[in-house]
């Protein structure tokens, strides 16, 4: 075997390995490794897999890890590059903090806070639920009471936890906590997730603020919650907005469209007071 072919047979054992693969998945997997293991030539095999998976791949519709082995065995490995979580990991200096926000599809939620100054990285993933290390087919399932969120680490040097906050209000409806835009549920609620009381004070004033300004006619409902673990998403997820650009160029046309219209409103609704104050 080529080291690319014993790299794509990795993939597939640690693939059959996943608790998150699909029980259709890992039998396409598993009857490839014994038509190898019993003789038969590994890229006839591979695009006899290929073929069965290519319906499902089309249709987005593989599990995240599957999707990234689909894109690596059919050309496309920059689709799949692997996004360095260490600094999810790593003890943060001093002068900097930690910021989680949820806000419906976590794919429109990196690219506006990954753009600001003193951003040192914006993580997707998985909060406040009750299961261990969450797929990303239990989140959408809604059984595991996670919501997708974004980690945010930054410099608090350059920016500060109140623009951040000032930033994830523009980006929502806060007047709906059944989910956002089209994306509907409860693990697509918004959320604030503080991390200590400064953050809670911070939240809650703003929150106050929103309310009291009278842009909404409905009720502020997004809630600010305790931080609770963060789940990292699979690797498929982070930074979407670079790798699938098309893909979240549209989706993002339909957010912005739905958050054009409901500032409108807020603007029409402030004047319409200032108008009755008169």
């Amino acid at each position: 075997m080529t080291p690319v072919q014993e790299a794509q047979l990795n993939d597939i054992y640690n693939l059959i390995l996943n608790p998150a693969t699909r029980d259709w998945e890992r039998a396409q997997l598993v009857k490839l490794k014994k038509a190898v293991a019993a003789g038969a030539t590994f890229n006839t095999e591979l695009a006899r897999l290929e073929a069965s998976l290519r319906p499902l791949a089309l249709r987005n519709n593989l599990t995240p890890d599957m999707t990234d082995f689909y894109h690596k065995i059919t050309g496309e490995p920059e689709l799949a590059a692997k996004f360095d979580l260490s600094r999810h990991y790593a003890a943060d200096q001093p002068y900097e903090a930690r910021a989680i926000f949820a806000g419906g599809c976590f794919w429109c939620m990196v690219e506006p806070f990954d753009a600001r100054p003193g951003i040192i990285a914006v993580i997707s993933g998985y909060t406040g639920g009750h299961t261990e290390n969450p797929s990303y087919d239990q989140v959408i399932g809604q059984y595991t009471g996670h919501v997708e969120a974004v980690e945010i680490i930054f410099d608090q040097r350059i920016v500060k936890y109140a623009d951040l906050v000032n930033l994830f209000w523009q980006l929502i409806d806060p007047t709906d906590d059944q989910g956002q835009m089209n994306d509907r549920g409860s693990h697509y609620r918004p959320v604030i997730f503080v991390r200590d009381q400064q953050q809670q004070a911070i939240a809650m004033a703003s929150k106050q603020a929103l309310a009291a300004s009278g842009k909404y006619k409905k009720p502020i409902v997004t809630a600010i919650e305790p931080a609770q673990k963060f789940w990292p998403a699979e690797n498929f997820h982070q930074e979407f907005y670079k790798k699938n650009r098309q893909r979240y160029k549209r989706l993002e046309r339909t957010r912005q469209q739905y958050l054009a219209v409901q500032h409108l409103r807020s603007k029409l609704q402030l004047g319409w007071q200032r108008f009755k104050r008169k």
